[in-house]
């Protein structure tokens, strides 16, 4: 009942959070551990055995020494035992040296190699539609923050849990040594460190709650901020609109929350910082008391006394240290619950349900009654659209910004599903195909063209360099309109792009950056191709040419040209005017004209853009 009130409890925080348990989060963690290092499997026992070696040997050297000059022991026996420890310490520290040289940077491969990898493939597969979802990404950051440093979250419990394994070692030799002392004097300090436990556990879950789960936000603020004041990318206008100072003052600001933050945190550590002080105290002075009587009353000799005297504290700070560790554990646990969240959240990732897109020459694609609106918003971004795209067929798709036109490529490119109505393909419900598949199809080119830090032709291509034709490459470039800047490059299309990986890298222009997405759409020889304003870095003169001219490259296939600018309608099949979410105008270019609607006017507006002479400008004018 407390578990499941607990969940309730986080999912009103965010409605994807789940929590294993310890145990699981235990078993889910040995598993990465053993699968992908099998090293763990010696380096553990091996710190496990030498553990109380370290502790407490010395201790009973030392109780034999005072027995020696007391006179209660051979002094032959004692060298042979010295030589004896010495061996035995030697072996022990050599292992214990190799086991702690040797683990630690296994810890670190098993959370980047495999824990944060698992995480990186996750945020790379789940529904498109899911990154404008806060939520998700509230999720998404705090399992980030589960494998950011070698101390929380995956690598934590790591640790934590090898820890607690030799902590177990050194409190069960412990209890063995010191049961011959007193046992009443084991269990108050038992009790003791059980209380202190209990405190530090408190501590640990009103940390969690109240600061470090608040803080998921402020995460992505900041990693905002900080990349926005670092990236090449908006240093310009940093510089041209003076942005520095309101900047930093941002920076300063989400600053000031993480330390409000930090302070809460100090307040709640230094209560129980203060309460383990005082209960260590306690157990001291109840070892010290007990002993000096049994002293006095000579019912513990003094090399007795020196061993248990050295063996309670160190007792003590194991038993404590080995509780604080479960109540650690149980914090690591509670981030690791924050890892597995996202990578359990049902994405669309995991289904493999649907059907293979069949591989036919011609799609058409109908719009029944779809309307759509995004996460967590009360307006609709399309309303109740009915089109028709027929295979083959050029399809421009115009209106000003905001009308819905990305949203209605989102929904035919399946990034998002309707939220009423449906979508056919030659006419099969898209939602029955498997969506990579289904993204087989198309060879989309989007306004915001991103280029990855390897060479041209792999950034054309988008695949491995094994895989990739590199002539085919260098062809589809060419055909984009980008020869001339192929013969400048060093070392062609084997150029490597960006400085980030190579500082001999190379960046583009706007225009050559969306001249290379035009190679990429011709690359992939999909037979649907997606031209979502690709050309806003071109004046409106040029970006009817490169229409023309890329439009002719194409052939056969289906086209859906997407901007605010005209110049793709005149050689379109059909135009599809969209206003406020909804298709309001509907035709070919000439019957739009004649209508003399939004589109005509729209239309009259630009044609000065896209003629050369002041007698076409009249011509369209006339139009």
């Amino acid at each position: 009942m407390k578990k499941d009130k607990r969940n309730e409890e986080q999912k009103e925080q965010n409605p994807f959070h789940r929590e294993y348990g310890l145990f699981s989060n235990v078993r889910y963690i040995l598993r990465a551990m053993f699968e992908g290092n099998k090293k763990f499997i010696y380096l553990i026992p091996i710190g496990m055995v030498c553990a109380p070696f370290s502790i407490y040997l010395w201790n009973f050297l030392s109780k034999f020494i005072i027995d020696a000059v007391m006179g209660e022991c051979d002094w032959r026996k004692l060298l042979y035992l010295m030589l004896g420890f010495a061996a035995v310490q030697m072996v022990v520290t050599v292992l214990n040296t190799y086991s702690n040289n040797s683990i630690w940077p296994h810890y670190i491969d098993i959370r980047c190699r495999v824990l944060l990898a698992r995480i990186n493939a996750k945020a790379m597969k789940i529904d498109f539609e899911h990154l404008e979802n806060p939520d998700v990404m509230d999720c998404y950051q705090k399992a980030r923050n589960a494998g950011n440093n070698n101390s929380d979250g995956v690598e934590g419990m790591m640790r934590q849990i090898v820890n607690l394994l030799n902590s177990l070692v050194v409190v069960i030799v412990g209890i063995c040594i010191l049961g011959t002392m007193n046992i009443g004097v084991v269990l108050l300090m038992l009790s003791l460190a059980v209380v202190d436990f209990i405190i530090n556990n408190h501590t640990n879950i009103k940390s969690k709650k109240t600061v470090w789960d608040q803080l998921a936000l402020w995460w992505r603020k900041h990693y905002y901020i900080q990349n926005t004041t670092t990236n090449f990318a908006e240093a310009k206008d940093i510089r041209m609109f003076g942005l520095r100072e309101w900047l930093l003052g941002k920076y300063r600001d989400i600053n000031a929350e993480r330390y409000d933050a930090q302070k809460r945190n100090a307040r709640l550590w230094l209560t129980a910082s203060v309460a383990s002080n005082v209960l260590w105290l306690f157990a001291q002075a109840a070892v010290y008391a007990w002993l000096l009587y049994a002293v006095i009353n000579k019912s513990v000799t003094v090399g007795n006394f020196s061993l248990y005297i050295a063996s309670a504290a160190a007792f003590f700070n194991y038993i404590s240290g080995f509780l604080n560790s479960i109540s650690n554990l149980l914090a690591k646990s509670r981030e690791v619950d924050d890892y597995r969240s996202f990578l359990d959240f049902d994405g669309g990732d995991a289904k493999t349900d649907g059907r293979e897109l069949p591989k036919q020459p011609c799609y058409e694609f109908i719009f029944e009654n779809v309307s759509f609106c995004y996460p967590k918003s009360e307006r609709y971004a399309l309303k109740n659209l009915n089109l028709t795209v027929k295979a083959g067929e050029r399809l421009a798709v115009v209106g000003k910004n905001g009308a819905g036109k990305s949203t209605f490529i989102k929904l035919l490119l399946r990034l998002y599903e309707p939220s009423e109505g449906r979508i056919l393909l030659n006419g099969v419900d898209i939602r029955e195909y498997d969506k990579h598949s289904y993204y087989k199809a198309f060879a989309p080119v989007f306004q915001q063209v991103e280029l990855f830090a390897f060479p041209m032709a792999e950034n054309v291509s988008m695949k491995e360099p094994e895989r990739t034709d590199k002539e085919r490459a260098e062809s589809c470039l060419v055909k984009a309109g980008l020869s001339e800047k192929l013969k400048e490059l060093p070392m062609g299309a084997d150029t490597e792009l960006l400085k980030i990986l190579h500082d001999d890298g190379v960046d583009l222009s706007g225009g050559e950056k969306q001249k290379l997405a035009l190679a990429r759409a011709l690359y992939k020889e999909a037979p649907v191709v997606i031209l979502d304003e690709p050309t806003a870095a071109l004046d409106a003169l040029a970006e009817a040419r490169l229409y023309e001219s890329f439009d002719k490259l194409i052939g056969g296939k289906t086209a859906v040209y997407i901007s605010h600018r005209l110049s793709s309608t005149q050689f379109c099949s059909h135009v599809a005017m969209f206003e406020d979410g909804e298709l309001t105008e509907y035709g070919t270019h000439e019957e739009l004209l004649e209508n003399g609607g939004s589109y005509a006017e729209m239309f009259r507006v630009q044609a000065q853009y896209y003629v050369e002479n002041p007698e076409e400008e009249a011509a369209y004018g006339e139009a």
